[in-house]
């Protein structure tokens, strides 16, 4: 059963509103939000529920939790709805392709997912305004190459995504990896005794630098103007392992992931390349985007 925790908000003062979903499945998380100018928070707590079933495939059982007495009312005890007949017009389509449970929930309980969608909620409501789309109607499945490829034309050939017409907002994004090794290697590595030099100082170097040169070697990856690169390892002694987490944020059209994805592997390759002379079984392992925030899709959160 996929778990939802939605939430919205309204900002009178900004005449603005934000909205989030945190979805939980098999104890994986992950979390999706946004922002509406000229909105209420009816329509907010409506468009939490919404975009979160959007994420969910057609045919799945899910519980969707939420404290608004609005939303729990009209979707789960027929409470009558005269307003915001749109949305809930979405929400019915959506709804009827899901077998959708609804749980009203105490906002004072506690519960970390609920509290995770409300924060994010009632944060976007009160920053600048972002131009983001309204709700989308659900479309028909359409097939992967044309849905997801965008690095692909028509014909199937590579090109570059025009970016010039979206609007810029701050973008950053987190990624992780770690590279394994042996109780001596970390050992060495912890004293300072590899021939090469300070290996975590030169791998933490390596990785901002790699953040900077994503687009030359990432052929269809946008040049971009980054703003801060952060870089940190830390020392796991139970595992001998150097964990690497690495930090990208830019003011642009165009998200930075694959930045904070080239600086997590070229720290773990330096780390990698600095101690191969003792060790050549090291491994590097789990290199993965944890969270992403900025442009249309807000903040999504994979841990």
């Amino acid at each position: 059963m996929i778990e939802i925790y939605a939430d919205g908000a309204y900002n009178p003062v900004l005449n603005q509103g934000g909205w989030a979903a945190v979805i939980v499945e098999n104890g994986r998380e992950q979390a999706f939000s946004g922002q509406a100018q000229k909105t209420t928070s009816s329509r907010m707590e409506i468009t939490a529920a919404l975009e979160g079933i959007y994420q969910t495939p057609q045919g799945a059982g899910l519980t969707v939790y939420t404290d608004s007495q609005y939303l729990y009312g009209c979707a789960a005890k027929g409470w009558q709805r005269r307003a915001n007949r749109d949305l809930w017009e979405q929400l019915d389509a959506a709804v009827s392709q899901r077998e959708v449970h609804w749980e009203w929930i105490d906002q004072t309980g506690g519960n970390p997912f609920h509290k995770e969608a409300h924060n994010l909620a009632t944060g976007l409501a009160s920053q600048k305004q972002m131009k983001l789309p309204k709700p989308r109607k659900e479309a028909a499945p359409e097939p992967v190459a044309e849905k997801q490829l965008t690095h692909l034309d028509a014909e199937g050939r590579p090109r570059m995504v025009d970016v010039s017409q979206k609007p810029d907002t701050e973008r950053e994004a987190v990624a992780k990896g770690v590279v394994k090794m042996q109780a001596a290697t970390f050992d060495l590595i912890k004293k300072g005794g590899i021939a090469k030099g300070d290996v975590l100082t030169v791998a933490q170097l390596a990785g901002i630098m790699a953040a900077k040169q994503t687009p030359h070697l990432i052929p269809l990856c946008h040049p971009l103007l980054i703003g801060d690169v952060k870089v940190e390892l830390n020392l796991d002694e139970n595992n001998s392992a150097v964990e690497i987490t690495a930090t990208v944020k830019s003011l642009g059209k165009t998200g930075v992931e694959m930045e904070a994805l080239t600086a997590t592997a070229v720290a773990a390759l330096t780390i990698y390349d600095m101690c191969k002379a003792v060790d050549r079984g090291m491994k590097i392992e789990n290199i993965r985007l944890v969270r992403k925030s900025g442009g249309k899709s807000g903040t999504i959160a994979l841990e």
